[in-house]
């Protein structure tokens, strides 16, 4: 159902005031907000103050009574939830995960607008604003400042760090949070067509995990501000918009200093994002491929096209010829059974890798283990069994004994699925790619090049 009454356009709405008043004492980050189309919701509850789709900002009813200072705290708010490109990075995230629950996802993003904004004394956040290093401390036992938090978390980590949500159940058992949910979007969620965007399947829902809960009580009653979006379906243009607005938010940074909305943030900037199947299929079509070598056992084609000789009485010195430099390629895959890899994320990881071999015909030697090598296998190109692999969890790792087992087959390139939780006392001489789910995507490296799985 469509809520906004476009036949009436206006050049002034409910938030006139507040632009005035960001652009009075913020003028590079405040004028954010001319780069945003406003419009004023002519039929939603009293309740509804201001939401946002990625490239409008809506004002409702309620959002009158506010005083001057608290209209400018949530324009700002809503501005920065446009310019850091927080509606279209839920669709992204849905996209990679499958499962996204739209209110967490939310009141993350407003955890990390809020920390942005509380420096300004000009500003009136909400009494109830949750901020990041709230969230930070109180889910997840981190005690970190403000401008140490917002250098370090961008919105996709915070969500992943905090949705411990369980497996999926049968929607007839819905209890708690779900009703917290349903009550808290209330009928403007509704009349934006987002009731049922939660990310759940169809007839089922996700139980809270203890960090789930508490982030969704830290939000309290506030209703979500994301909502969809007209150019959800055209993902070919996300980059282009995140590149405008990344150097839009730095240009308006460095015009405001100390005075800007966005304070030391700097991990939520948008950015271009490549994503990691395209730097897999690169690392592996490079490690791969068939690299020329020399034969002197046969003459270059150069040297047979004159008949080595230079004129009537001259010859040419010998010149070797190329030939491939091994029949067939070979790729060790190494899984540290003791991680924790989901399965959806397995299966994309497999899915790339039998294609690129298949494409490459490059066999494949799959050694699994964790302190201790307890598989080897080797496959054709294009086929091997990773999806099968079951992961333990929570042993010891040792990646030694798995990288020494891996040189015995005299591989080309080695991949190794891992969480990096363990030591590396031998360093091979042929290349390694460490491919570390998101999770532990600041674990360090011992050598070669680190993939995060995102």
């Amino acid at each position: 159902m469509d809520v906004f009454n476009l036949s009436t356009i206006v050049h002034t709405h409910r938030g006139t005031r507040a632009i005035q008043r960001l652009v009075e004492y913020a003028p590079s980050s405040g004028g954010l907000a001319l780069w945003i189309n406003h419009r004023d919701l002519c039929e939603a509850p009293a309740a509804v103050t201001a939401a946002n789709d990625g490239c409008t900002i809506f004002y409702g009813p309620g959002f009158e009574s506010l005083s001057l200072p608290a209209q400018a705290a949530l324009v700002a708010h809503e501005v920065l939830h446009v310019a850091l490109r927080h509606r279209p990075r839920y669709a992204a995230l849905r996209g990679v995960l499958g499962d996204v629950d739209l209110q967490l996802f939310n009141r993350c993003a407003d955890a990390i607008v809020n920390s942005a904004l509380g420096h300004l004394t000009w500003l009136e956040l909400p009494a109830s604003a949750v901020t990041l290093e709230q969230v930070l401390l109180e889910a997840l036992n981190r005690r970190e400042t403000p401008e140490q938090a917002l250098l370090a978390w961008d919105l996709e980590r915070l969500y992943r760090a905090i949705d411990d949500r369980g497996p999926s159940v049968p929607a007839l058992g819905r209890r708690g949070s779900s009703s917290r949910r349903e009550g808290a979007q209330g009928s403007a969620g509704e009349q934006a067509g987002d009731a049922q965007e939660d990310g759940a399947s169809a007839g089922t829902w996700r139980p809270d995990g203890p960090r789930a809960a508490l982030v969704r009580r830290l939000g309290g009653d506030v209703l979500d501000d994301l909502w969809p979006g007209p150019d959800e379906d055209r993902p070919e243009d996300a980059p282009e918009q995140a590149r405008a607005w990344g150097e839009r938010l730095l240009r308006a940074h460095t015009g405001d200093g100390q005075f800007s909305l966005l304070r030391t943030l700097l991990a939520d900037l948008p950015r271009v994002r490549t994503p990691w199947e395209h730097l897999l299929r690169t690392h592996l079509t490079r490690g791969l491929s068939l690299q020329p070598g020399l034969s002197w056992s046969r003459p270059a084609r150069s040297y047979q096209a004159n008949k080595g000789r230079v004129g009537a009485h001259g010859r040419l010195p010998w010149e070797p010829g190329r030939t491939a430099a091994r029949a067939v390629a070979r790729l060790v895959v190494m899984v540290d059974c003791s991680g924790s890899i989901e399965d959806p994320l397995l299966d994309r990881f497999a899915q790339e890798v039998e294609a690129a071999s298949r494409r490459l015909e490059a066999r494949i030697i799959v050694i699994i283990g964790d302190e201790r090598v307890t598989a080897v296998q080797t496959f054709e190109p294009g086929r091997s069994n990773l999806r099968e692999i079951v992961f333990n969890g929570g042993g010891g790792t040792d990646f030694t004994p798995l990288l020494r087992e891996a040189d015995r087959h005299r591989p080309d390139l080695g991949l190794f699925l891992t969480d990096l939780q363990g030591p590396a006392d031998w360093r091979p001489a042929w290349p390694v790619i460490w491919a570390v789910p998101v999770a532990y995507q600041d674990a360090a490296a011992p050598f070669g090049r680190k993939l995060v799985l995102g």
